[in-house]
């Protein structure tokens, strides 16, 4: 059984909401243990627990939230050469579109490339012209079915890595790509 979990900041509950469609998405693949922590929750065990990682963190100046950043730094002494090869990626809510979501989405995977993770993005659209390339993001709240869908889609396919890669489940592995957008 793959260990996911899902890891947040939020500030104004957007990216708590985003993290929990996230987790909706993970848990629509059979066989996957889930927990989803902010980061005032959670700890360096839960990093060596999970074998795939979902990290959202809102946009601030068009970086990672202070509080996500401490994080890593914190736990960084007791994970460090420990998580290599562990499986990870990244989301993002910020105040508007254009506000840097994927700049954070791109901080968040650099970051975690520094752990050894093996980071991925999305390469499938969720909605015309919609697509997380490098993670879900959204313009405040979560609300439209498109990034709804990009938050599922990207727990899924964590999910579905960890069951094919970690588990050994390749049937479990996802299948062609939709490249249409409807």
């Amino acid at each position: 059984m793959g260990n996911i979990l899902v890891l947040y900041d939020s500030k104004t509950g957007y990216t708590a909401k985003m993290a929990r469609h996230v987790a909706e998405g993970a848990c629509a693949v059979p066989g996957v243990a889930l927990r989803l922590k902010s980061v005032d929750e959670a700890g360096r065990d839960d990093i060596l627990w999970a074998d795939g990682l979902a990290v959202g963190s809102p946009t601030n100046l068009g970086v990672m939230s202070w509080k996500m950043k401490r994080f890593w730094d914190d736990v960084s002494d007791g994970v460090w050469g420990k998580v290599d090869g562990k499986i990870a990626c990244a989301f993002s809510s910020s105040g508007g579109w254009g506000g840097g979501s994927e700049l954070t989405c791109m901080a968040l995977l650099t970051v975690l490339m520094n752990f050894g993770f093996l980071v991925f993005g999305v390469t499938d659209y969720v909605g015309r012209q919609f697509t997380l390339h490098y993670g879900a993001v959204a313009a405040g709240e979560p609300r439209d079915a498109k990034e709804i869908a990009a938050c599922r889609r990207l727990g899924k396919r964590l999910a579905q890595w960890v069951a094919g890669y970690i588990d050994g489940r390749r049937e479990a592995l996802p299948g062609p790509i939709d490249t249409r957008g409807e």
